[in-house]
This record gives C-alpha cells, structure tokens and sequence, in this order.
C-alpha cells in the first residue's frame, strides 16, 4: 500500500487522531471525510453512509435494550439471587467461590450479552465475596472474573454477535444457537483450570449449603433463572426476533426487579436510563465510524484484494483460520474488540466465505478471539476493569489470568477446527449452512 495515495493517508489520519486521544468512531468519520475529499467524491456520501447503515438495521436496535437489561440486573438483585443459587450448586468444592464465578457468569450471559457489564456488575459481587476473610488474593479474584466474563458474548443474547451479524449478513437466531455449545466448553475449560489452581494453591473449601436450603434458594433465583428461557424460547419459537426479544430482556428485567424483588427505585431506573444511553451513544458512534470508513474500503477494493492473495498462497480453510486466530489475538491485545469487529473482519468475510468457511461459525470463532483480547494486556479492558474493582497491580492480575488465557486459547481452537460444536445446534434448529 502506498504511504501517500488517499487510503494511505486516511490510515495515518485514523492512527494519528486515536494517538491524541479522539475517540476511534471520530477519528474513522473524519479521516474518511479526508479520503472523500483528496479522492473528490461526493462528502455527503459520508452522512448517506452513515444514516442508511444505523436507520436502515434493524437488528442495531437489539444493542441499547441489551445494554439496559444489564444495567438494570446489575441494580436490581437479579444478580445477588443468582449468586446464592450459583453457591448452593457449586460452592461446597475445593475452590468453590471461583467455581461459583463461572457458574453465575454463563447464567447471567444469558441476559445480558456484554463482557464488560458482567464484569462490573456482577463481578464486583463475586470478588467481594472472594477476598472476605483473606479467602483468595485480589489479583486472582480479579484473574477469574475477568476470563469468566468474557463468556458473556459468547452465550445468547450477545452484543458482538448482533454486530457480527451487521457485517456478515448472517442470521442473528442462527449465530445465538451457534454460540451456545461454544460458551459451555468455555465455562467448562475454566473450572477445570479453577480446580487445578485451587488445589495447587490450597484455596478454602467453603461450608455446604445445606440440602433443605436448596428448594428455597432455588425457589427466590426462578424469575431470574427463567429469563434466558422466555428470551431463546421466544426467538427459536418463531414468535419473535432477536430485537424483539431484547426489548422483552429489557422489560422482563425491569418488571422482576419492581414487582417481584422490589428492588429498584425510580431515581435507579433513571440512572439506569442515562447509564445505558452513554453507553449506547459510545456504541453508535463507533458503528458509525466504522459505516463510513466501510465505504472507503469498499472502494478500494480491499476485501477482493485480500481474497486474491490469499488465493496465490494457496491456503486451505485450516491454514486461513489459523491465520486469522492468529491475527485476530494480536491485534486484540491492542485495539478494542469493536473496532476490530467493524472493520477488520468485514476485509476477511469475503475472504472466508470463498475458502468455504460456514458464516456462523466463523462469527463465533472471531468472537471468541475479541473475548480473550480482552483479558490480554496491554489493551485487555476487563483487566482494567477488575484492577479497579480490586485495586490490584495489574501486573498481578496479568500473572494469575495467564493460565485462564491459556485454556480459552485451546477451547478456541477446539471449536475452531470441530465447527460441528457450533453448527450442530443450528442445524437442529433448520439451519442448512
């Protein structure tokens, strides 16, 4: 790529303006205006781009209700009961706390599809819970929460896959069932690590729930643990669509928090309100950055280019995808997962689909790379997250995640290279890719 031609210098314009501290989503509308204006096309096409991409979408509105939904689990005690049902299962072995962390984590990433809200909301429960008493360092507290939050967007509803879907076409149902098997692998490999580490470290074995408790418990956690199954039964139901069902997710969390928890006030909902629109204005943006900077490749033909080399070195599917796990992992240790989602893998996807790669399956091993960047430093966001929770060294916290990492990375190849772990579900369900 030449240095000087107009891409060349949107690129150096998007680099240079992140570096002073715009937001990416600015930086990629206006280094795009650059583009329009050296290259001398139109400079409204960018306004058409970016209102047809966000009006246009449909399935763009699943994002702000999922981000709601969260936030009001967070505020509610939606989370606190899940907690309690998640310790009376699985709390009474070696470790148990860090057991329970994984556990609550794929429960609750039924409900809310972000890596980050779990990690903030629910994870500042947990790690509370773990370092009372001096049961557990905060830095390994810490190292758990985050690796089990990234099964958030992994398990449906998931925030990453609605913009995966944006970019690939794929179905948003197809791509939910897909991420289901996928998360529980991830879940699985955690608590296997969690053991291994507990016994190393001879982590506490907490008291038992006693068995009469268990009804009881499980009896207080039920409107919460029947919001996964309203949503999926919904949507694989035929009787609604994914946004629909998001907006259900956020109804459905409101309601149990108000009615049956009496839990939340209005001054809570309120903030819950401005929460999630800051959270959704930061989104949007960044969506729309990445619909305007899209037409700039678009037009230099990037995809088709990339699909021709990699055509002259003869690559298989398998080396492909170990090429873009490859790529995918590094640049997630440096930009943010959105970014690479919005305008990395749009340049793949042509790519993909020419070597034969099913859509959905790949939309989960790309997800599945952005989750595990986010545990990798020096960008790896929930790591940042939870030093704040536990004011930890993040240094400490890198050092006890290093194991958590290493799992996901062989649960990621597994279900990179046996696409039956994603597909088969779909397929049950009539998909026919």
């Amino acid at each position: 790529m030449n240095p000087f031609s107009p891409f060349g210098i949107t690129i150096w314009i998007i680099v240079a303006l992140s570096l002073l501290g715009l937001p990416i989503g600015l930086s990629m509308i206006s280094a795009s205006i650059v583009y329009l204006l050296i290259a001398k096309q139109d400079m409204g096409i960018a306004a058409e781009q970016l209102l047809q991409g966000l009006f246009n979408s449909y399935t763009l509105l699943a994002i702000p209700l999922f981000i709601f939904a969260a936030d009001l689990m967070n505020v509610g005690s939606l989370s606190d009961r899940l907690l309690k049902f998640c310790h009376a299962l699985v709390g009474r072995f070696r470790g148990g706390l860090g057991h329970v962390n994984v556990v609550a984590n794929v429960i609750l990433s039924g409900m809310s599809g972000s890596a980050v809200a779990d990690a903030a909301g629910l994870g500042r429960i947990i790690i509370n819970m773990m370092t009372k008493d001096g049961k557990y360092t905060p830095s390994y507290a810490g190292a758990i929460t985050a690796a089990a939050a990234t099964i958030g967007p992994i398990i449906p509803p998931s925030i990453p896959l609605v913009l995966y879907a944006l970019v690939s076409d794929a179905s948003v149902g197809y791509l939910f069932l897909g991420g289901v098997i996928p998360g529980l692998v991830m879940g699985a490999v955690l608590m296997a690590m969690n053991a291994v580490l507990a016994r190393i470290h001879d982590f506490p074995v907490e008291e038992a729930v006693p068995l009469r408790e268990i009804p009881r418990i499980t009896w207080e956690a039920f409107p919460a643990l029947m919001m996964p199954i309203v949503l999926l039964g919904g949507i694989y139901g035929g009787v609604m669509t994914p946004t629909e069902a998001a907006a259900l997710a956020a109804l459905y969390a409101y309601l149990i928090s108000l009615v049956v928890y009496r839990s939340v006030s209005l001054k809570q909902t309120y903030d819950c309100l401005l929460s999630s629109a800051r959270s959704t204005a930061a989104v949007g943006m960044l969506i729309a950055g990445a619909l305007v900077f899209n037409y700039v490749v678009t037009r230099e033909d990037l995809p088709n280019t990339l699909s021709v080399m990699l055509a002259g070195y003869h690559l298989s599917a398998v080396g492909f995808l170990l090429m873009v796990n490859v790529l995918l992992l590094i640049l997630g240790c440096l930009l943010d997962a959105s970014t690479i989602l919005l305008v990395i893998v749009p340049i793949l996807i042509p790519a993909a689909k020419l070597l034969g790669i099913d859509m959905v399956h790949f939309g989960l091993v790309v997800v599945m790379n952005l989750m595990i960047g986010l545990l990798t430093p020096p960008y790896g966001l929930l790591l940042f997250v939870v030093s704040n929770i536990t004011r930890a060294p993040l240094k400490a916290i890198v050092r006890d995640a290093l194991p958590f990492i290493f799992v996901l990375i062989l649960a990621l190849f597994v279900i990179t290279y046996i696409p039956d772990l994603v597909l088969w579900l779909p397929r049950v369900f009539g998909y026919k890719g």
